[in-house]
């Protein structure tokens, strides 16, 4: 397990904060598979926070079940940023995190996100204003006890959504009869005395490449300084800025993070966790003591509990049926739609299909893929939930297929 300050994760797999990405319905949705000690929200704006915009405020949007929930600031003026720490505290924020790693450039040219790794003055000046804001409102064992969560799941959850077909789940909420482990979620112990919100700090390995080649990368030197501010743990993407997310992460970047703190707090380690067996690969060759998933789990939810489970048995887990994929992208459909409303579903489901359908084309007997194109562009051109629906049960029953998968269509998206 994995401990944050104050904050005992039931496991040491985190959802990364991934920008435009990471609301609530995918959150709660990775939630219910199970195995994920953390989710963060997507990055927040202070500016945005405080002045109460609608795009923050949905961005920060969370529950009871969304719990423990990390909440992403991004910014360069400390005084702002403090505030806006002060915002997540009173707004449910389990853990509080910096971005000191985002590589757009509508970030790093406002000096936020990566940017910070050319000023690390700046960097530590902002992490110690926050951790001081942080300190003065301690939140109470029982406050705790909610942040924490219960990881209880509704009756109602992905195995009830594939068409009724039941699916799964019961890995997740510890209902099955077989001798399957439960995948936790929630975490625990409560705190028995007032405690502040841990800050953690997430970056990459410097700005530009050539210093990380040359063994002058910024990020050991900037981790210690943040642990002797009060940061309480640190999340390395594998990558410099200059890379973006091209190339191979470097583990060997994130293993000197981990040797230059030495112990003082915990250093998770991020970038192309695709399978259970990359994120031991990393845990093994670092020494980092837990692992961010992000673009590994926007095509596979379920990506925390196979992970979980590789982790403590050395076994991988059966891959999902057809069924359960899709009623995986139905659970998170319907949930788009509770939480805000069909419009917003419709166009987040139409750019997010390519993501899922990674995981939902089959092989055919010569090794080359299936083509699943006519089911992407049937959920990309949906006008309508119900025609959504439609293409969902048409894919499920063997429909919407053809010909030889092009591989210029299977690249990220992102």
């Amino acid at each position: 397990m994995l401990r944050i300050g104050p904050v005992q994760l039931a496991t040491n797999l985190l959802l990364a904060p991934i920008a435009g990405y990471c609301d609530l319905a995918f959150r709660t949705v990775c939630r219910e598979w199970g195995g994920v000690g953390l989710a963060c929200t997507d990055l927040l704006s202070p500016q945005g926070l405080l002045r109460g915009t609608a795009t923050s405020l949905d961005l920060a949007k969370t529950n009871d079940f969304d719990k423990p929930v990390g909440m992403q600031l991004y910014g360069s003026d400390p005084e702002i940023m403090a505030q806006g720490a002060r915002w997540a505290v009173e707004h449910g924020a389990t853990v509080v995190d910096i971005n000191m790693g985002c590589p757009v450039d509508k970030v790093t040219k406002k000096d936020g996100g990566s940017a910070l790794l050319t000023n690390l003055e700046r960097a530590v000046a902002i992490a110690a204003r926050v951790v001081q804001e942080l300190e003065r409102c301690p939140l109470s064992a029982e406050e705790w006890g909610r942040r924490l969560g219960t990881a209880t799941h509704a009756t109602a959850g992905i195995r009830d959504s594939a068409f009724g077909i039941r699916g799964s789940m019961q890995y997740a909420t510890g209902a099955s009869t077989n001798a399957e482990p439960r995948i936790p979620n929630a975490a625990s112990p409560v705190p028995n005395a007032p405690c502040p919100v841990p800050l953690t700090c997430k970056m990459r390995l410097c700005w530009h490449t050539t210093d990380f080649e040359s063994g002058a990368a910024c990020s050991p030197h900037l981790a210690r300084m943040l642990a002797d501010v009060g940061v309480a743990g640190v999340t390395v993407h594998g990558r410099t800025t200059e890379m973006k997310f091209s190339g191979n992460v470097q583990l060997a970047g994130i293993a000197r993070v981990v040797e230059s703190v030495n112990g003082r707090i915990p250093v998770i380690g991020n970038g192309d966790v695709k399978e259970p067996q990359d994120a031991e690969r990393m845990l093994r060759e670092t020494g980092c003591d837990g692992v961010m998933i992000g673009r590994g789990a926007l095509a596979a939810p379920w990506l925390f509990r196979q992970t979980h489970h590789y982790l403590q048995t050395g076994e991988l887990l059966p891959d999902l049926t057809l069924d359960e994929k899709i009623g995986t992208v139905k659970r998170y459909f319907d949930l788009m739609r509770e939480h805000r409303d069909d419009r917003y579903a419709m166009w987040q489901i139409a750019r997010r299909i390519s993501w899922f359908a990674k995981k939902m084309q089959a092989r055919l007997p010569d090794g080359r893929m299936e083509s699943i194109k006519p089911f992407r562009e049937a959920v990309r051109t949906a006008k309508q939930p119900e025609q959504l629906y439609e293409a969902l049960e048409a894919f499920r029953t063997g429909g919407l297929r053809g010909g030889i998968e092009d591989v210029s269509m299977t690249e990220d998206v992102a």
